[in-house]
């Protein structure tokens, strides 16, 4: 036993099992967050409850989100009435019933003793709307401009609903907005100028424009104002529903396994490539995926070059001297500063004083209305690129560090200059490790929220920073984040179990953006490690 504790074998075993270990842990979260995100999206079934307490008796449609088990004495405790229940504990049943705009919570709780039945709703639908969330009910009918059509022609029109639906949008974010632009730039030229015929004539020209797209818009809009489903409450009481509010219907109890799992896939797409609506608790995360990506493609833009410079200057340059060492103590402090602290500092240096003067030079004739002197995915990215910049520096150190002297001094007795045996010899050969400290960066830049919060990322973005009017990158716009998207809707959300499962969702997303991002990054480092693999030997 002494020669096996001496030979070190212990240590091994105890450190594959430690690392075995949090492998399994990571492992299991990352699949609990997938469970508790995707499953959201499957069609779950909808039962009809008919329940009766001491003083009412009501019918009840919805999804049964979770069934807790609690003690009578409790229930005894917050008043309700437990003379009929039998037993020290009782189910509790969570169930989402929707229907917002006509009950005022989106879920209520049953208790079985008071569920006198409780059965699958055939036939019933759940009915996705822009506003209000979900409806359940049974469908009757169809309403196009007054008259009741039978049911199989809803289809056709939610198909012609969703084409409408995409010309508003174009309207109203294509052309709408060119010439909203152009009468901004007018704006401009009239306060500069003063007012001029040729500029009152294109004014007019424009606003002439501006009035005939409204009446497209108009006319657009009463198309969807004239036709409605009919939809049977759980009360009982025939509901009209517009059909420019329906965005898609499904009968989930109806549905085969094929037919779920399709479902399921549309849903997840949805999910991914839709706008968020309703304070973010429905619809997508496309606009916050977008951001999140630019984000951090800026911030690799910005902090690769100035890690590398300041690694091959304190390495390749610099004496051996106090200066130096400063500059490397200041280096590894950086490392350890908070990242809100580097959200105050952006918020100070870069959007007020960098962006104000900007504003003063460039585009004085927008004052007072800021244009970059305010938050921005611009100011965003150059703090993070402050924030993980001393990773950079330090990765791209240590490669280049590993790289023999030998090869320098091949380079020069060639004939080669310092300069040139740097770019054509060393840092090829260092470029993996440049790669890895850019990994590093990535993947913590991707996930702080608390500096974004101060210098760009909003709750909802009125538009992407990218788009196809001039000049097509907008750096001085506010974006959307996963991580800040995380946040609102599990922090800020006004109803906290509707938004529980979205909240698993983008989490699940922001990783895999993450991992997707470094997977990138780790396949450019490994290509580069075995193209210069040989001269390294």
């Amino acid at each position: 036993m002494r020669h096996w504790l001496n030979s070190g074998a212990p240590w091994i075993w105890m450190t594959a099992g430690t690392v075995s270990l949090s492998l399994v842990a990571v492992l299991g979260l990352l699949l609990l967050i997938g469970w508790k995100g995707l499953s959201y999206f499957w069609p779950a079934p909808v039962y009809q409850f008919e329940v009766e307490g001491p003083a009412y008796r009501q019918v009840v449609i919805g999804e049964i989100y979770e069934i807790q088990s609690v003690p009578v004495r409790q229930l005894a405790e917050a008043g309700r009435d437990v003379s009929a229940m039998s037993g020290e504990r009782v189910n509790r049943y969570l169930v989402k019933i929707g229907n917002r705009e006509r009950v005022s919570l989106d879920f209520i709780t049953l208790l079985e003793p008071e569920i006198k039945s409780r059965a699958l709703a055939m036939d019933v639908a759940v009915i996705d709307r822009l506003k209000n969330g979900k409806f359940y009910g049974y469908p009757l009918a169809f309403v196009e401009e007054g008259k009741r059509l039978p049911l199989s022609e809803f289809p056709f029109a939610l198909a012609r609903a969703d084409q409408i639906r995409l010309q508003i949008k174009t309207l109203q974010e294509t052309e709408i907005v060119q010439v909203s632009q152009q009468l901004d730039l007018l704006h401009q030229q009239e306060r500069r100028l003063g007012t001029q015929p040729e500029l009152t004539q294109r004014r007019e020209t424009l606003e002439r424009e501006y009035r005939q797209l409204e009446l497209q818009l108009f006319a657009l809009r009463q198309q969807l104002d004239d036709r409605a489903l009919l939809v049977r409450e759980m009360t009982g009481e025939t509901v009209r529903l517009p059909l420019d509010q329906v965005l898609n219907i499904w009968y989930p109890n109806n549905m085969s396994l094929m037919d779920k799992v399709a479902h399921w896939g549309y849903q997840v797409a949805q999910f991914v490539s839709e706008e968020p609506r309703e304070a973010n608790t429905e619809g997508g995360v496309f606009p916050a995926i977008f951001g999140t990506v630019l984000m951090v493609l800026l911030m690799s833009v910005i902090v690769t070059p100035l890690g590398v410079l300041a690694a091959i200057y304190l390495h390749e340059y610099a004496g051996k001297n106090s200066f130096t060492k400063l500059i490397r103590i200041a280096v590894i402090n950086l490392a350890g500063v908070p990242s809100i602290v580097y959200g105050v500092f952006g918020l100070g240096f870069f959007v007020y004083m960098v962006g104000g003067s900007i504003d003063e030079i460039f585009f004085s004739d927008k004052l007072p209305t800021p244009t970059f002197g305010t938050p921005g995915i611009l100011w965003s990215a150059l703090t993070l690129a402050i924030l993980t910049l001393p990773v950079v520096i330090v990765s791209t150190e240590e490669g280049l560090a590993r790289i023999p002297n030998s090869v320098r001094h091949g380079s020069l007795a060639l004939g080669a200059t310092q300069a040139e045996t740097l770019w054509r010899i060393v840092l090829p050969m260092a470029s993996p490790a440049i790669m890895t400290g850019l990994i590093l960066a990535v993947a913590r830049a991707a996930g702080e929220v608390a500096p974004l919060m101060l210098v760009g990322v909003v709750k909802m973005a009125p538009s992407l920073p990218v788009d196809e009017h001039f000049p097509y990158l907008h750096l001085e716009r506010k974006f959307m984040h996963l991580g800040y998207h995380i946040y609102d809707v599990g922090f800020q959300s006004p109803n906290v179990e509707a938004a529980r499962p979205l909240v698993y969702a983008t989490s699940f997303l922001l990783v895999t953006v993450i991992v997707g991002l470094n997977l990138t990054a780790i396949g450019i480092r490994n290509h580069l490690r075995e193209k210069f693999r040989a001269l390294e030997q």
